[in-house]
């Protein structure tokens, strides 16, 4: 790996490279590398195990000094790989407060911020999927009796 970044880069034991591969990886592949869980309910709903983490959704916080507690998404810090969550803060020598980043593999979504239809289409592509793998599968089926 001797380029910057290489989207042909499949992998490689070596946690050097994977770490290089994540730092120098674009934004917008970076974004999926904020993926967070989902809650048991909307696995269900959505079909889906994991989605991009977004501003307004909320989340639990599963690990960690702020186990159990829950908040919306403040701020998504796509390039540092943190989260900032409403309510999570610390307390400065000085009196302030300020918000505590956090990882994406510590949260769990409990609720999607439903503000841009991106589940909504996931979910359509899903179905359309298994429609078309039914259909498939009817047509070989048709295919073969005569």
């Amino acid at each position: 790996m001797k380029i910057k970044f290489s989207k042909y880069w499949i992998a490689s034991k070596q946690q050097r490279k994977q770490r290089k591969y994540a730092a120098n990886a674009p934004l917008h592949i970076k974004r999926k590398f904020l993926s967070t869980n989902l809650s048991k309910d909307l696995r269900k709903r959505y079909g889906k195990r994991n989605l991009p983490i977004k501003k307004g959704d909320l989340v639990r916080i599963m690990r960690g000094k702020f186990k159990k507690k829950q908040g919306k998404v403040l701020n998504v810090k796509t390039n540092y790989g943190k989260v900032y969550v409403e309510d999570i803060q610390a307390k400065k020598r000085d009196g302030s407060k300020v918000n505590i980043p956090l990882r994406t593999s510590n949260l769990q979504i409990i609720e999607l911020n439903m503000d841009s239809k991106r589940v909504i289409e996931e979910k359509k592509k899903s179905q359309s999927k298994e429609e078309n793998s039914g259909k498939e599968e009817n047509k070989e089926k048709n295919k073969w009796v005569i």
